[in-house]
């Protein structure tokens, strides 16, 4: 071989070997020829504007907590914002901002508002959609509620329209000081009821803060007691339960009495609770929700909460208790078809009703958690009280205003100054609401 093709071999078998070791280094140290194909970037969310309503306003005990889980869902999800609109449930306006919204095309993303009757117009005329679908697509988050709370929600065609968050319980609140220091026993039955009111009227003591004009617990409380449990259930749509004359007459009584505050007929909730927490009152009919907006501790640490007594011939049992789940959250059917707001709308349901902002809310409140597990613990005697007297109760009843329309309703708390100050008898009342009933259901 000639000598300079030995050697331009010799030269070869360096360059393999150079290679070689080149290509075990790059093995090594992991050096790879850089991938020029980037991954693509997750396209940014749409902004989403969406409009909650409720009724957690002016002075509700929940107020800051359900802005607070407002703010936590639009921390996490700062593409989505959310106004809050709210109303006090005091005021009767309320409703007639929901109804006029839900008539005129203006309606909320998601609302918060009652489930009984007073829904019943915006859900034939299909503003609102059934979530029970939604619920089946996430099991985790229907798993998470109460079976009891949602059969509560489950109307008559079997859907779901509304998602519950706290129930709520009614009852007598009585500041047992009160009773204590004029030596009387708590209003456990109806004589203790009537000699209370005579001997704190006469002392200038408001026995029993109520209005007149929203008059909703008087009326629910005198005719579960005149009427118990089924003729209250009943409402008026096949007929006049005769015992409901009866709680109409009982109130009189009581007026006669001298009862009610002196301005009852120009009060309204709010003033008449504010009367039970300045002390000037002796008892109140009120919600669960009333314990947490009361600021005057010597009252709230000597307050209890019991069944409302049952009046002579009355069918109550004196353990019926007006409660349940009566409000939830709808999704409005706009935002439902809306497919820029529709995943978002359901994300905020699914976190203002998860098990941890129920137990919030509960706790702020004073309601009854429509979770699963959830065990909400009185925070002062009045909630534990309360909480045992719905465990006790033999039978809890949604508020009339659930099985009547609302025109109806209104009727019926007309009545009440009528009645209670001689210008119409209790029939005659019930005659005019039974025709109103009659002609919103036809």
């Amino acid at each position: 071989m000639k000598r300079s093709s030995l050697l331009l071999l010799s030269m070869m078998l360096v360059f393999t070997m150079f290679l070689a070791a080149c290509s075990k280094t790059e093995e090594k140290t992991g050096t790879e020829t850089p991938n020029t194909t980037e991954t693509p970037k997750e396209e940014p969310k749409k902004d989403v504007s969406l409009r909650v309503f409720s009724t957690f306003g002016g002075t509700d005990a929940a107020r800051e907590s359900f802005q607070a889980a407002i703010d936590g869902f639009t921390s996490k999800n700062p593409n989505v914002k959310v106004e809050n609109d709210t109303m006090s449930a005091n005021d009767d306006g309320f409703r007639t901002k929901v109804n006029t919204d839900m008539t005129s095309g203006n309606e909320p993303d998601i609302l918060f508002y009652f489930t009984g009757a007073d829904a019943k117009g915006f859900i034939d005329a299909g503003k609102v959609v059934p979530l029970n679908e939604v619920l089946d697509a996430n099991p985790d988050w229907k798993a998470g509620f109460a079976p009891a709370a949602l059969e509560n929600m489950t109307r008559d065609d079997g859907k779901i329209y509304s998602i519950p968050l706290t129930g709520y319980y009614e009852g007598l609140f009585v500041n047992k000081k009160i009773f204590k220091d004029n030596n009387l026993e708590l209003p456990t039955d109806w004589d203790k009821l009537t000699k209370a009111v005579k001997t704190l009227s006469a002392k200038g003591i408001i026995p029993l803060a109520a209005p007149f004009d929203q008059s909703h617990y008087l009326i629910e409380y005198f005719m579960l007691s005149a009427a118990g449990s089924k003729g209250h259930n009943s409402g008026l749509a096949n007929g006049i339960d005769p015992n409901w004359e009866k709680g109409y007459a009982a109130m009189k009584e009581l007026y006669d009495l001298k009862a009610f505050p002196k301005d009852a007929a120009t009060i309204d909730l709010s003033m008449a609770s504010n009367y039970y927490d300045q002390g000037k009152a002796a008892m109140v009919i009120e919600g669960s929700w009333a314990i947490g907006n009361w600021k005057n501790k010597e009252v709230v640490d000597n307050t209890t909460v019991m069944p409302f007594p049952v009046m002579p011939g009355g069918l109550g049992t004196g353990k019926d208790v007006i409660g349940g789940f009566g409000s939830g959250f709808y999704i409005s059917k706009a935002t439902y078809d809306n497919p820029d707001k529709k995943d978002a709308a359901i994300e905020l349901l699914k976190s203002l009703t998860s098990p941890e902002t129920i137990e919030k809310i509960a706790n702020s409140n004073g309601g009854t958690s429509a979770a699963a597990g959830v065990e909400i613990k009185g925070t002062t005697q009045a909630a534990t009280d309360g909480f045992a007297m719905v465990a006790s109760a033999t039978s809890i009843n949604k508020p009339i205003d659930n099985v009547v329309t609302p025109e109806t309703f209104s009727a019926l708390r007309a009545g009440v100054q009528s009645i209670v100050t001689g210008k119409k008898q209790p029939a005659d009342v019930l005659k005019e609401a039974k025709a109103t009933e009659d002609a919103g259901t036809k």
